[in-house]
């Protein structure tokens, strides 16, 4: 039986050896504190472009629409949140968020991605605003993926400003309770993992695949051997091994310390961007979400503080204004939730 998984482990690790260049970029770990049961998720964003990026508060109550030229969805929020907002050119896409429930979603770029061809007796949700749908709609992982698998909402891709890159993308979601889930779209269809053994994603090649992988690897074992280049599927394997071995938390500084011992464990360096290697990418930035405290915390590559939002003393009440806090202010430092301010919500990207 161990050579069997051994064989099928080195064809998926062959496989990936012989994967074209692409855009790898990203890791998302989750772990759980069963002693303290505190939950935190933790995502490195790497890309080769830095793009500004602000933290936004939006209230219960916000009307929304999926922004697709025909048939956009609608709804009103149902949860309040607080979103990681990255803009460029005069566009703006939700990235990473934790809505007050705990639930927590992050956007990951996924080179495999094939959306399924525009159907508009579904209502469209862009990529730019998928992840607020989420937010604002769902408190647990089980809720948001009964919802999903109706496939009565289509996501819709929007471009990447200022790259010639397509916006193929995959999600990672993660709640108060340990659940997680990944959401791919491949072939044209939606495909969902859902399991609490799903705690760390990176990008390509699909999750089924880095599943694959992590076999292999465990069967050999971390302390033995463990990749170690920036490739995605490196990344993974690694993040999984020190994910595994961390300790139990004292308490929740200890909880977010650890996990983001793992994401910088798992980030890449400044260096220049190879346009014949675009998977080489520098970590922008991370942040770590606490779901059972409601904190969550950002770290710029460009600053050395940590800042941190403490959602408990955020106003998510439907008379409440949506709120921003500027994340390139360099000054920044500690707990900056008294900084946000009112602002006019921003407006997320359109399809062209």
């Amino acid at each position: 039986m161990r050579s069997v998984k051994y064989i099928a482990g080195l064809c998926a690790v062959a496989g990936v050896l012989f994967l074209p260049p692409t855009v790898n970029a990203c890791t998302r770990v989750l772990h759980v504190f069963k002693e303290k049961k505190t939950v935190v998720t933790g995502r490195n964003m790497d890309w080769y472009v830095r793009y500004p990026s602000s933290f936004w508060k939006f209230p219960r109550g916000m009307q929304r629409s999926g922004l697709t030229k025909v048939n956009p969805a609608r709804w009103k929020s149902k949860y309040g949140s607080l979103v990681l907002v990255q803009t460029a050119a005069g566009q703006s896409a939700a990235t990473d968020g934790m809505n007050e429930k705990g639930l927590v979603a992050n956007l990951l770029y996924l080179a495999e991605t094939q959306y399924p061809k525009r159907d508009t007796a579904k209502a469209g949700v862009t990529t730019s605003v998928y992840i607020q749908y989420i937010l604002d709609n769902f408190a647990t992982v089980k809720e948001a993926v009964d919802a999903l698998s109706k496939d009565t909402i289509q996501i819709v891709p929007v471009p990447i400003p200022n790259i010639d890159k397509p916006s193929t993308l995959h999600i990672s979601i993660s709640d108060a309770t340990g659940d997680s889930a990944i959401i791919e779209f491949l072939n044209g269809k939606t495909v969902i993992h859902h399991s609490k053994a799903y705690d760390v994603m990176t990008n390509s090649p699909v999750f089924e695949k880095q599943l694959a992988l992590y076999e292999y690897w465990d069967e050999i074992g971390g302390d033995t051997f463990l990749p170690g280049t920036r490739r995605s599927s490196d990344r993974f394997v690694r993040a999984k091994y020190y994910n595994k071995k961390l300790p139990e938390a004292k308490n929740y500084r200890e909880a977010v310390a650890a996990v983001l011992s793992v994401m910088r464990n798992t980030s890449s360096p400044f260096g220049a961007p190879d346009p014949n290697k675009p998977n080489i990418s520098t970590t922008q930035w991370r942040i770590v979400d606490d779901q059972t405290h409601l904190i969550s915390f950002y770290e710029s590559t460009m600053s050395p503080n940590v800042v941190w939002v403490k959602m408990k003393d955020l106003d998510f009440s439907e008379s409440a204004p949506a709120q921003m806090l500027d994340l390139e202010d360099p000054t920044l430092t500690g707990d900056v939730t008294k900084r946000l301010k009112p602002s006019e919500p921003i407006r997320y990207a359109r399809p062209e």
